[in-house]
């Protein structure tokens, strides 16, 4: 029998199928990879690969489930370590992991404010971030991206606790936070900084925050490691009394099973890879560089892994995205309304893995296309 109290769900629906921009899954495509966020190629590094299969033929229990929440059954000795060797290597004095970044700005951006507090963030920040104001009941306040002058403007006009929410490198302009001048109006309004790293952490070393010394200056930083590198969980970096906080107030960390301790482990093991090969790394800026030099007007800063190009029209994207899939290149369109009318883009991300021909190839067909 149809429940005609679930026509609204068909409605909205067959809205976006009309507007060509209906959600769907598919297979994982073959082709050439400029939409992953797998930045240093470590998701298909077999050398890392190797060292955890390693891992877990010596530790074969690493495979088995946690039992239970970190308060419960789920804290293993494991998970304990992995976040002393995070804290210790981000300069902060403690951490905290959870299953994704998502779920690490939920508990963080749902826990900290409260319902007398303001949290002011970047128009362009992560869903998560909002999604997890409105579970805070804390007011927020919108300021124009990276606008030092409209912050400004609205942190005098604040009277109680304040948190500025930025991200150090925008998954969707592919452009920086000013984050030094942003800890300075942050000191001097007395408001405290949260930063989401989740696409600069393996770009730029440990992230910006660290890269410019600025772990006083932050409140929290969440670092994720499902994109540079190549694994899946997160962790917020903070001070003793911050984490202390979270555990005992935040319901995504209390509620939520821990993951098993292969998660943690190949955080770790992603770590030490980094730290032995740099180089890969400086492979990502040499690929950066030469996009760059192929003259493509973008808004995203220069020495960013995510570059967007600008086509204003849901239909041109489609034909766009479409054309270089033909030729086997795979690209991320973002629509509107993902993305506000007028500025719907493609969004490429570069990697180290990529070829100098390939992406030379890539840009040619961009813009022919737009020309």
């Amino acid at each position: 029998m149809k429940n005609s109290s679930l026509d609204h769900l068909q409605q909205a629906l067959d809205k976006r199928k009309e507007e060509g921009t209906l959600r769907t899954l598919h297979p994982r495509s073959e082709g050439i990879d400029f939409y992953s966020t797998d930045y240093l190629g470590l998701a298909r590094n077999s050398r890392l690969q190797q060292l955890l299969i390693d891992q877990i033929i010596n530790e074969p229990q690493l495979l088995s489930g946690s039992t239970g929440s970190r308060l419960i059954s789920g804290n293993s000795d494991e998970v304990a370590a992995v976040e002393k060797y995070i804290a210790a290597y981000h300069k902060y004095p403690e951490a905290l992991v959870f299953p994704s970044g998502y779920n690490a700005n939920l508990a963080l951006f749902s826990t900290l404010p409260s319902r007398h507090d303001t949290i002011l963030v970047d128009e362009q920040i992560h869903r998560s971030v909002h999604d997890a104001c409105r579970l805070s009941n804390a007011k927020k306040l919108k300021f124009k991206h990276n606008d030092l002058k409209d912050l400004r403007e609205i942190l005098k006009r604040q009277t109680g606790p304040c948190y500025i929410a930025v991200e150090s490198l925008y998954s969707m302009e592919g452009d920086l936070a000013p984050l030094k001048e942003i800890t300075e109006l942050a000191h001097r309004y007395n408001a405290g900084v949260l930063v989401d790293e989740a696409h600069s952490f393996g770009v730029f070393g440990h992230g910006l925050v660290s890269e410019y010394g600025l772990q006083d200056e932050v409140l929290a930083a969440v670092i994720t490691y499902g994109k540079a590198m190549g694994a899946h969980g997160a962790a917020v970096l903070s001070s003793e009394l911050v984490k202390s906080y979270l555990v005992n107030f935040a319901s995504p960390f209390i509620y939520t099973t821990s993951a098993q301790d292969l998660q943690w482990r190949s955080i770790q093991t992603g770590y030490e890879f980094l730290r032995k090969n740099n180089g890969i790394s400086e492979k990502l800026q040499e690929n950066i560089r030469i996009f760059r030099k192929q003259g493509l007007q973008t808004p995203s800063s220069e020495n960013s892994p995510i570059q967007a190009v600008l086509v204003p029209d849901n239909t041109r994207l489609k034909d766009l995205q479409k054309t270089l899939f033909q030729k086997d290149f795979l690209t991320y369109a973002v629509y509107s309304p993902t993305v506000k009318a007028g500025t719907e883009r493609l969004r490429i991300c570069l990697h180290s893995f990529n070829t100098e021909k390939e992406i030379t190839e890539l840009t040619k067909i961009i813009k022919q296309f737009i020309q």
